[in-house]
């Protein structure tokens, strides 16, 4: 679709993001994401951010609230923040209201964040057949338990509450226009609606529609997510759907730089994003690298640092020339000095793939059949069915 401003549907861009008494400089928030969004990654992005002289919201690895609840330390050892963030964000997975209450009491008292999330998306088969994530919404009375619980025990501390959903199950089972419904009347500051069923896990398009259709339906800000590889698609996103900001996930592996881009676009003084960007060189690139390497690494020690960067590898080369050989090596590094000594044999001057540009990042898969519990689907309520959760549930 070809947005002009004579076109009557092209809504007004927004220039801050404002979630009850919070407020964002930038309608950008990074979407939590298992393994990547660590505290180390969180101040790379927000470093591109402040570079613009603004900031986004950006959200912890999703942590459930049993774990939180019964102390768990994996669950405390994710709960770890930089000191440049001000504004302290958390993903909260949970299937019962009385865990998820407490959890967010414990977020917002103990190590004070300012901002809760709920999940209501995961596509994760270890957790749809179960009850949780992108399943929990078809219950609809249970939705409500749990968002009403979250936002009663974050309101003393003045922290929003918001939630993460998706389409629904499948085409035959939609439940995002009840979940925002849900969503607004049980208090939360606002929705986020990715536009694929869970059936589609990351596959296919995203229904930039079905986003439209939400923020029509609701009177609280709607965040669209889905399909933004660059700036420019985070703008035609708000300008078709008028949802009040984004939602980016996959977009930004290996590009971290995606924020700087996101603060430019969305400034005040800013202008709509054309089909131009300013692309690193591989020695820039190479430089953020050695800048996530370190982050991970002081935040966890050298060799586990260093193996967690591993995984990045593969984004940040993405398109570009560096042999197979140079891959195997850097997946393999184990010190920064190794890194250092692999990364100075990359060719700095090598510029960036534009072929990449706008193109998915990251899982995609194809669609497929979501495994629920046994009879799941016979009813909408939920509040006696038993939704197990476990003390770490991946999405």
């Amino acid at each position: 679709m070809t947005l002009t401003a004579e076109n009557p549907t092209t809504h007004a861009l927004p220039r801050e993001l404002v979630l009850g008494s919070l407020r964002v400089d930038t309608p950008v928030v990074l979407a939590p994401m298992a393994g990547i969004t660590n505290a180390a990654y969180r101040r790379l992005c927000l470093e591109q951010m402040a570079a613009q002289g603004s900031t986004g919201l950006f959200v912890c690895e999703m942590i459930t609230s049993r774990g939180l609840v019964e102390r768990d330390a994996v669950t405390e050892s994710m709960l770890v923040f930089d000191e440049l963030e001000d504004v302290r964000s958390v993903q909260l997975y949970g299937t019962d209201p009385v865990y998820v209450g407490k959890a967010a009491e414990i977020l917002c008292a103990e190590y004070g964040v300012a901002h809760i999330d709920l999940n209501f998306g995961c596509p994760v088969p270890k957790v749809t057949r179960k009850g949780g994530g992108g399943a929990l919404p078809w219950k609809r009375r249970l939705l409500g338990d749990i968002l009403e619980a979250a936002v009663r025990a974050a309101a003393p501390y003045d922290v929003p509450v918001t939630m993460k959903t998706r389409k629904g199950i499948d085409e035959d089972h939609l439940t995002y226009l009840d979940a925002g419904r849900i969503a607004q009347e049980s208090g939360c500051a606002a929705i986020a609606l990715h536009g694929r069923t869970v059936s589609q896990a990351y596959s296919g398009a995203a229904d930039w529609d079905a986003i439209g259709e939400l923020v029509a339906h609701v009177d609280i800000p709607v965040l669209g997510n889905g399909d933004i590889w660059e700036a420019a698609d985070a703008v035609r996103m708000v300008e078709q759907t008028g949802a009040a900001g984004v939602v980016v996930g996959r977009g930004c592996l290996g590009r971290p730089w995606l924020f700087r881009d996101l603060a430019a676009a969305f400034a005040p003084d800013g202008s709509t994003v054309s089909g131009t960007v300013e692309t690193p060189s591989l020695g820039e690139v190479t430089a953020m690298m050695r800048r996530h390497a370190e982050l991970l690494s002081r935040n966890m020690g050298e060799e586990r640092g260093c193996k967690e960067f591993r995984k990045h590898v593969t984004w940040y080369l993405k398109g570009f020339a560096a042999g197979g050989e140079m891959r195997r090596d850097l997946g393999l590094v184990s010190s920064l000095a190794a890194l250092d000594e692999l990364l100075a044999d990359l060719d700095p001057a090598e510029p960036f793939p534009v072929a990449t540009l706008g193109t998915p990042r990251g899982r995609q898969g194809n669609p497929r059949r979501v495994v629920l519990p046994e009879g799941w689907l016979d009813d909408t309520d939920g509040t006696d069915c038993a939704v197990q959760e476990d003390m770490h549930s991946g999405g």
